[in-house]
């Protein structure tokens, strides 16, 4: 930030004369000066030394009791009952240490997601250095497939889309560009000519300059958060301390009783001592730590075998008493994984069954499944466009687990024209990539005797492209007014929505202009989403019948929230929903009064979802907070239980 202007909001120009910089990059010498005043590009986690950790685990009262049990035993010569207290003790402490060394690895976990090498320009040369070496000030270049090594501002784009889903859970890659913003205080789904650490390059090239490394980029603020954030106790945990006490309380309070009813009822003060001190040893439950730690670890065994693994040994108890659980939506209620649920081609309505990157689903037409998706032309041909105007690709690994290279939504189109059987691969002779000015792309193949031209885009952009379309295999006049209907339809239910079309041209047509795209005939619009998961929609119906209410909070676009929300379930049909703008003009107690009325939260950020959770806390309830992001961090940490996904998740 620069005299009260965030980077977002300054021009290039400004930008390079606040950071002392130029297009070409820094010298040498200069980035070593820098590197000394900043530090490296790196998360600094502050960790307990073992051996403070280790003591810090006899900080319990009820082991206090069970040391002094312990210490009598010993003064009376009962070496066996000292043993076995001395044993239950240092299992409850080795265990604590354990689990918590394990919670220690979570800020472990985050330094992992910064990015190993990059490359700059450094003296005016391209150079490869390690990111942790990155100053403000530096230019680093942008390439598809790699990873954002530090908070940059760009000033150079080439169709760059980024994935930043881990840290905004925005599930489509972000278009980026260099403008700059006038807007004050906006998210950071809005800071398109920004690039955050950590995410994900998946389309494009670019050049930008380094303005916060380290704990000055977004991931960085997480980790301080999670740092700053105490971890919350149990409730079993609670009713145990508050037992400890009561039991600290009455024991030698019964012991003293006993003393002085024994003295005055005409007992030798030696033997009332002993009797006394025999009286609260054996009041003291030094079976109670170990029974409580078998019974969680019988809890951790249940969960085991339904494929969790539990980190903290009474979570499992704390699962089963939560009221509210609090959920992101991308990869969490939803795979992730973007999906062609409907086609729209030769004036029919097509839904397309299957969840995810998994080339398995039927294509339905009217409640009847299609016997043959190929016997089709009409649905054919849109499924070929989607598949060759494209540059993702569809891989299986050893595992049988389908993943896409490239952006996920053209993954989907690819999906999609498997699942049919359009696979075959035209040679591919020229393209024009996509820009988000012109809304299209276009390439060219070589077909048999003709070579033929795919593209794919907005609806809107392409059907002004096209003065035909094709219909039950015939070509037939446009009917544009018919097509942007069906298009807005797609759209109000929060599906992405891409046209295609195609022109036949001589095969000595061997290279592709802007000029050479009128006079297209269009094929039809596919509509994507990233769908819940099938499980989870049972899930939340299971959620809703023991009494447990469901909240979504997603980064995502708030129709797009609403949407899935009512797919699950979750809200009981309610309309409202907040977004990450209206909980940043509220203040904690007008939050406190809303959440539990509220069961979407769309656009938040994650501060936002800590405050969530903070207010729910502050209103009694027993929170559990599950997310597959490094963005769900903090408030997986404040929860009462925090529940991260595997697999997927970062």
């Amino acid at each position: 930030m620069l005299n009260g202007k965030s980077w977002y909001q300054l021009s290039i120009e400004e930008v390079f004369e606040a950071l002392g910089t130029v297009s070409s990059g820094l010298t040498s010498s200069e980035a070593k000066v820098r590197l000394e005043k900043y530090g490296y590009n790196e998360l600094e986690v502050k960790k307990r030394s073992s051996l403070i950790r280790f003591l810090l685990q006899f900080h319990n009262p009820l082991l206090y009791i069970l040391l002094f049990a312990a210490i009598v035993c010993f003064f009376l010569g009962k070496f066996t009952d000292m043993g076995v207290i001395i044993g239950v003790v240092l299992g409850t402490v080795i265990i604590g240490f354990i689990q918590e060394g394990k919670a220690e690895a979570s800020l472990e976990a985050l330094k992992k997601m910064m990015v190993p090498e990059c490359t700059v320009l450094r003296d005016g040369e391209k150079k490869i250095i390690p990111a942790k070496e990155l100053v403000p000030g530096d230019v680093v270049l942008l390439e598809s497939g790699g990873r954002v090594p530090a908070e940059l501002r760009l000033f150079s784009a080439k169709n760059l889309s980024i994935d930043e889903a881990m840290l905004t859970g925005e599930s489509l890659p972000v278009s980026k560009n260099t403008d700059s913003l006038s807007g004050p205080d906006l998210s950071a789904q809005k800071q398109r000519c920004i690039a955050f650490s950590g995410t994900f390059v998946t389309r494009g090239r670019g050049e930008a300059v380094v303005i916060g490394t380290g704990k000055q980029t977004e991931i960085g603020k997480i980790a301080g958060m999670m740092q700053e954030t105490e971890r919350i106790t149990p409730p079993i945990m609670k009713k145990i301390a508050s037992f400890t006490k009561f039991l600290i309380i009455v024991i030698p309070s019964l012991g003293v009783v006993n003393f002085i009813v024994g003295l005055v009822s005409g007992y030798e003060v030696e033997y009332m001592f002993l009797a006394t001190i025999g009286l609260i040893v054996a009041g003291i439950p030094e079976g109670l730590p170990a029974a409580v730690i078998a019974t969680f670890a019988f809890g951790t065994m249940a969960m085991a075998r339904r494929h969790a693994l539990i980190r903290r040994l009474p979570a499992a108890e704390t699962l089963g008493c939560t009221t509210v659980i609090c959920s992101d939506k991308t990869g969490t209620l939803t795979r992730n994984e973007m999906t062609v649920i409907r086609i729209y081609c030769g004036g029919k309505d097509y839904h397309v069954s299957g969840v995810g990157y998994e080339p398995k689903g039927e294509f339905i037409l009217n409640d009847k499944r299609l016997n043959s998706a190929l016997s089709d032309k009409d649905l054919v041909e849109t499924l070929r466009a989607g598949c060759l105007c494209n540059d993702a690709a569809l891989t299986e690994d050893e595992r049988g687990l389908y993943s896409i290279k490239g952006d996920p939504t053209e993954g989907a189109l690819a999906v999609a024209a498997a699942k049919a059987g359009v696979t075959e691969k035209f040679l591919r002779l020229d393209e024009i990539p996509f820009e988000p000015e012109q809304q299209y792309m276009a390439t060219l193949h070589k077909g048999e005797g003709k070579n033929i031209i795919y593209v794919k885009g907005s609806p809107e952009k392409v059907s002004k492209l096209c003065r035909n379309q094709l219909i039950d295999g015939n070509i037939e006049p446009l009917r544009t007014e018919q097509i942007l209907e069906k298009s807005d339809e797609l759209a109000k239910n929060a599906l992405r929505v891409l046209g295609m079309a195609y022109k036949v041209v001589d095969k000595e047509k061997t290279s592709l202009t802007a000029g050479e795209l009128d006079g297209l005939i269009f094929l039809g619009l596919q509509g994507m989403i990233d769908p819940p998961r099938e499980d989870a929609i049972a899930a939340v119906r299971k959620c809703k019948a023991a009494g447990i209410r469901v909240v979504m909070i997603t980064g995502d676009h708030l129709h797009t929230a609403k949407a899935i929300a009512g797919q699950l379930g979750i809200g009981n049909g309610e309309d409202r929903a907040l977004t990450g703008e209206d909980i940043h003009g509220m203040n904690n107690m007008e939050l406190c009064e809303v959440v539990n009325k509220v069961s979407v939260y769309a656009r938040v950020a994650p501060e936002h979802k800590f405050r969530i959770v903070e207010q729910l806390h502050k209103r009694g309830e027993i929170v559990a907070v599950t997310g597959d992001g490094v963005n769900d961090a903090p408030a997986l940490k404040r929860a009462d239980i925090g529940i991260a996904m595997g697999i997927t998740g970062t």
